[in-house]
């Protein structure tokens, strides 16, 4: 069928959508909800057979849903209403949770049901709960209404009554320091996280707050700051301590979600420090053993790494190396595996195009370490989705193992047109070949684990109940059968491959590109890092993905 998202941004939830659909065979294209009147362009542009709202931030317009059928994607169950749905179960410490396929009507999130999943709650935050199970359950449940609908013969159920509930205001969710437990702490902290955040002050400056942990080793004085460590400070609960790794400053000189060190360092400089990647401290990076196989586990916010993460990266996966161990598995985080360089430490530097070379040479740093490492197969596991060059770093590795429902988008042009490195010149061709190598390094779209398979990206996809389960006992098959014969024939191949053409040549001329992208005339990449940073609206869909747009040259104007 055809099929028209209608959403506010391509976000995760959407991608996820699009992989999914168009895999099955349908012709997806996307418009952002701009406005009605580019609504029904789109519309008539395309003529669907199908409207699917997988993200919006309004009602669907009238003219729209009472001529079409209009397929909305709720994060919650049968009955439930109004907006900050996944936000309040996470507040009501809610058990199981859902989501809902409703069709579009004159009642928000009234409409008839065309079908349902529900999901065990996670202690997690709202952004990881979205990415992984409202994600996941919303596949399923689409692809089912979508079937359902192609039948032409299954009617929709009327929903369960339930209230219609406003949108969380940042009162609900304050914070009283002096009476809140590290528990309700954490639930109210961890319920805004991605947006809006929870509204507060800290020494003196209106802030929002992000990235919650607990910090159980601490205590002290409720709501005072007493520590700080890495990119986070610690706060005391009334039983305890959260550690708190992002704000965001909207009266500041930079506006947008950083490190909270980097939002106020002047004013936690005197606290006392817990080392970083301690047990008691902000844990980004972890190392573990387990049967012979070595784990390194990093968790960095939105998968962004920045030039400080990828050294402290890079020196624990060399001490990894001298450990007594066959199979190094760099793990990532549960939501992302990296996406790449730090734009928001970029965007809040004091030269862009400074930190941005700094940035860069520091993850082609780390991906060099891993691509001659020459005493242990490496294996990148990736459980959480990964974007630009954090996809071409897990490439480096000797095998790439995907959770099925991961989602890469293996392209940097949509940031001004900005190059990329991290030897992708020289390890697309290697595992993808040449032919597939173009088709990648042209694409702007994401992909799903199963493509990005089919096209040498990843060598494995494993099913995403026992991923980690699985790549432990593959990484232990992977220690045990023929290694030496397999290591030998790595470290003869990157020997021949040198003397064709040496790899530091690759990254010569990578980042000659990429130089004149920090500094040359073309100041694209800068612009777009801007709003993508400080989220500026969109004006239009790109043509990208608004595949209705781009069929004739006369349609591809500004909407």
């Amino acid at each position: 069928m055809k099929i028209l998202f209608l959403t506010h941004a391509f976000n995760s939830l959407s991608q996820r959508l699009y992989v999914a659909l168009t895999a099955r065979g349908h012709e997806v294209s996307v418009e952002f909800d701009i406005n009605d009147e580019v609504t029904a362009e789109a519309v008539a542009l395309f003529g669907p057979d199908l409207i699917l709202a997988p993200f919006l931030k309004r009602a669907i317009p009238e003219a729209l849903w009472r001529r079409h059928c209009c397929l909305v994607v709720h994060p919650g169950p049968p009955g439930d209403r109004g907006p900050s749905a996944l936000d309040r179960a996470i507040l009501d410490a809610e058990e199981r949770w859902g989501v809902t396929v409703l069709q579009a009507n004159a009642e928000m999130d009234g409409g008839d049901i065309w079908a349902a999943g529900e999901f065990p709650m996670r202690a997690a935050s709202k952004a990881s709960l979205y990415r992984n199970e409202v994600s996941g359950a919303a596949e399923r449940a689409v692809l089912q209404a979508v079937e359902r609908f192609a039948s032409g013969e299954w009617r929709p159920a009327p929903p369960p009554p339930g209230p219609m509930r406003p949108s969380l205001s940042q009162a609900a969710r304050r914070i009283d320091w002096q009476r809140d437990t590290t528990a309700e702490v954490l639930r109210k902290l961890r319920s805004a996280d991605g947006a809006p955040g929870v509204r507060d002050r800290l020494f003196g400056r209106d802030c929002y707050l992000y990235d919650a942990h607990a910090a159980p080793t601490l205590s002290g004085a409720s709501g005072e700051v007493i520590a700080r460590s890495g990119p986070a400070l610690a706060r005391a609960t009334a039983d305890g301590a959260v550690w708190i790794g992002h704000l965001r400053e909207p009266q500041g000189e930079h506006p947008f979600k950083l490190p909270a060190t980097a939002v106020l360092g002047a004013e936690l400089a005197a606290l006392p420090e817990v080392p970083l990647d301690s047990d008691g401290g902000y844990r980004e990076i972890r190392y573990e053993e387990r049967n012979g196989i070595g784990y390194l586990h990093f968790h960095f916010y939105n998968g962004a790494m920045g030039t400080a993460q990828c050294e402290r990266l890079l020196h624990a996966y060399r001490a990894a190396c001298l450990r007594d161990i066959r199979v190094l598995v760099l793990l990532g985080g549960p939501d992302f595996w990296s996406n790449g360089m730090h734009l928001n430490l970029i965007e809040a530097s004091a030269s862009a195009a400074d930190e941005s070379w700094r940035n860069i040479n520091a993850i082609d740093d780390l991906a060099e370490a891993i691509i001659t490492n020459e005493r242990q197969l490496t294996v990148a596991a990736l459980r959480g989705n990964a974007g630009a060059g954090g996809v071409f770093l897990a490439r480096a590795a000797d095998r790439v193992w995907a959770r099925r429902g991961v989602i890469l988008n293996p392209h940097y042009k949509d940031m001004g047109n900005l190059y990329g490195s991290e030897y992708w010149s020289y390890l697309l061709p290697r595992y993808a070949g040449a032919a597939n190598a173009a088709r990648i390094a042209r694409a702007r779209l994401p992909m799903g684990a199963e493509e990005a398979a089919e096209l040498g990206l990843v060598d494995r996809v494993f099913d995403e109940d026992d991923f980690l389960a699985e790549v432990g006992t593959q990484a232990e098959a992977l220690a045990a059968e023929n290694f030496d014969a397999l290591l030998a024939e790595k470290v003869a191949r990157r020997r021949r491959d040198e003397t064709q053409k040496p790899l530091q040549r690759y990254r010569a001329e990578e980042l000659e590109r990429m130089r004149l992208n920090f500094y040359g005339f073309d100041s694209s990449y800068h612009v777009a890092r801007y709003n993508f940073v400080c989220k500026v609206p969109k004006s239009r869909t790109p043509l990208t993905i608004a595949g209705h747009r781009r069929r004739d040259a006369s349609l591809r104007r500004i909407v």
